[in-house]
């Protein structure tokens, strides 16, 4: 469709997005199997690391024997500065990652980032397998490489499936996303559970090899899907994007659903091109601070916006359960198997997650961030004032109740959420570095918790080691106070995107506040904004107008 010419438009809102099949619903939801390997990855270090063998590899110690005092089991662990650098150096590279992700993403394509960040990953996952201690310098070597595997996928996967995916049900697929990386905190429990008694290099070895699978399953499916249509839009490529959207959605490429589809695209690429100077690379990353944070609109604002709401699912303290879960509950004393209690809280997340599928759509992404947030609040508090209270064994079961409830709000609610969010507030000019920022700060988030409680995975084995502040179930004070900001941020700053294409979305923005959000309607397309001819196609001077901007940057 050389020049645009003939792209036929639409001035009908019920028309912008074509209908599809199952065939597309599963290609759209494949790529969601990246969240497999993120959480895998994220997984296995938790249970690893409270290993008798790994334990004593690093540290040469042998482990306590029969009936060990509370001191005792203390005190056969990893050192803290140990276990802070193993399991921090890998945001590290994911924070990197991310950003580099950006780039890729606009220059080769959202797929091809994938791939790579799947190739990158695979490279890490081997060092990691094969390094042994007491000496460390391997495993971290294989994290920080793992790490920007990680922050490529995890950066683009949720770019690339918001692009593809159908307006109707477009959260519930992102949501997918968050599921898959609860199935591989699972897959990682369950492999270390299995493994955790074998006295050689085994207990270890074999989970870390096990996450090479999903790397290759990711990398080579992907090799098999189309690229974003909206990536073809953006680099000038208007037979390509044809060709790709017909694909997913299923329709042969004369459908007039997908020529309104492509022609809303190409329109609102084209009106966000005339609002956002294109330039050289540098002016490229300088787009995403652009304008004033007291305008809704402004792209500074949609990028406060995304980075702080991963900030704030950090915020959350979930990554404390699954990250440090194992060694929190080993520190309590009276639990006879910490790993089986670990084992149940990841369980309870895997089973939590499908919820959102409906609810994100039913209700919203606003309502469920809101909800979510006070549910967590409540939970946190309650474990919080049990553990001050009472020491016994019905007061610890309580506990371990409650954690499980505020898992279950987690996630139903923001661990999807946040994610299905980012993937949608960008305009497609900055969309990729906007989501490259946003998940580069949910990894940066990961490892700083807030200036003044500086360090997450850093700080956190400081927070309830024996040796260090044994904060114990205190901790939990912290993060129902962090949940308690995530409500009022989520209230005040996040707007409602449910049923919207993503070039709606850009209109809404403009047009309301986070509060008032819920109920902004569509009211035009933006081809006919930009000009529909008599014929009923798309002004050709726009389509041209697009290929020759043809922007990499």
């Amino acid at each position: 469709m050389p020049g645009g010419a003939g792209i036929i438009a639409t001035t009908d809102i019920s028309r912008i997005e074509a209908p599809i099949n199952a065939k597309a619903y599963l290609m759209c939801a494949f790529a969601s199997f990246g969240g497999i390997f993120f959480g895998y990855d994220s997984g296995w270090v938790n249970s690893v690391l409270g290993m008798n063998y790994v334990i004593t590899q690093y540290t040469g110690m042998q482990p306590p024997g029969p009936n060990p005092t509370k001191a005792q089991v203390a005190a056969f662990a990893i050192p803290s500065s140990t276990q802070s650098l193993i399991v921090s150096i890998l945001s590290a590279g994911t924070f990197f990652g991310a950003i580099i992700a950006g780039d890729i993403a606009d220059w080769l394509g959202r797929r091809i980032t994938v791939i790579i960040g799947c190739l990158v990953f695979l490279i890490g996952a081997i060092l990691e397998t094969a390094s042994a201690g007491p000496n460390v310098g391997l495993m971290v070597a294989g994290r920080l490489i793992a790490g920007f595997g990680v922050g490529f996928v995890s950066a683009i996967i949720i770019l690339y499936m918001s692009e593809i995916a159908p307006k109707a049900v477009r959260g519930a697929i992102v949501s997918g996303y968050q599921f898959c990386i609860t199935i591989g905190l699972l897959l990682a429990a369950c492999v270390t559970y299995a493994t955790q008694d074998r006295q050689d290099t085994g207990s270890y070895r074999i989970p870390i090899a096990v996450q090479i699978l999903w790397s290759l399953i990711l990398g080579g499916g992907l090799m098999f899907l189309p690229e974003s249509p909206r990536f073809h839009v953006k680099r000038g490529r208007i037979d390509e994007a044809t060709q790709t959207l017909a694909r997913l959605r299923s329709q042969p490429r004369e459908s007039e659903y997908v020529q309104q589809e492509l022609a809303e695209i190409i329109a609102n690429h084209e009106y966000e091109l005339q609002l956002i100077p294109q330039g050289i690379w540098r002016y490229s990353w300088a787009n995403c601070f652009r304008g004033s944070v007291f305008n809704p609109n402004s792209n500074l604002r949609r990028t406060i916006l995304g980075t702080s709401l991963q900030m704030m699912q950090q915020w959350t303290g979930i990554n404390f359960i699954f990250y440090f879960g194992t060694t929190f509950f080993k520190s309590l004393g009276t639990i006879q198997n910490p790993f089986l209690i670990s084992l149940v809280t990841t369980l309870v997340n895997v089973c939590s997650t499908p919820i959102s599928f409906w609810t994100v759509e039913r209700f919203g992404r606003r309502a469920l961030l809101i909800y979510g947030a006070a549910g967590m609040t409540v939970c946190e508090f309650i474990v919080a004032i049990i553990g001050v209270c009472s020491d016994s064994s019905s007061a610890l079961t309580a506990m371990i109740a409650f954690i499980c409830i505020y898992i279950f709000f987690f996630a139903s609610t923001w661990g999807p959420g946040a994610w299905v969010v980012v993937g949608e507030i960008f305009p497609l000019p900055i969309r990729a570095r906007g989501v490259a920022l946003s998940t580069a700060s949910n990894w940066l988030w990961n490892c700083l918790l807030t200036f003044v409680f500086k360090i997450i995975a850093v700080i956190t084995p400081y927070l309830v080691g024996e040796n260090e502040a044994n904060l114990g179930a205190k901790v939990f004070f912290l993060w129902g106070s962090l949940c308690f900001c995530c409500f009022v941020y989520a209230y005040f700053l996040v707007y409602e995107t449910k049923g919207l294409s993503l070039e709606q979305v850009d209109k809404m923005m403009e047009e309301t506040t986070p509060v008032t959000s819920k109920g902004w309607k569509p009211h035009t397309t933006f081809a006919a904004e930009m000009g529909v001819t008599d014929k009923g196609t798309l002004a050709p001077e726009i389509v041209e107008d697009v290929e020759r901007k043809a922007s990499v940057v």
